[in-house]
């Protein structure tokens, strides 16, 4: 199998990992950004699986 270099690896983030990378962010506020939808995510079982660029993107402002 030949390897593509040139391929971006997609990072999903959990609640925790996410509220984690951002100072003054909590898990409770991430989750119910999730929760009403303005934070795009996946559910996967119980918990809640957000795309790390997606994530900043959103903080940043930017709607595309």
């Amino acid at each position: 199998m030949v390897e593509n270099k040139n391929e971006t690896k997609i990072v999903m983030l959990t609640i925790k990992e996410a509220a984690a990378l951002v100072d003054g962010l909590t898990e409770y506020r991430v989750r119910e950004l999730c929760r009403s939808g303005e934070l795009p995510c996946i559910k996967a079982g119980k918990k809640y699986l957000i795309n790390r660029d997606v994530l900043i993107r959103f903080l940043g402002g930017d709607t595309e």
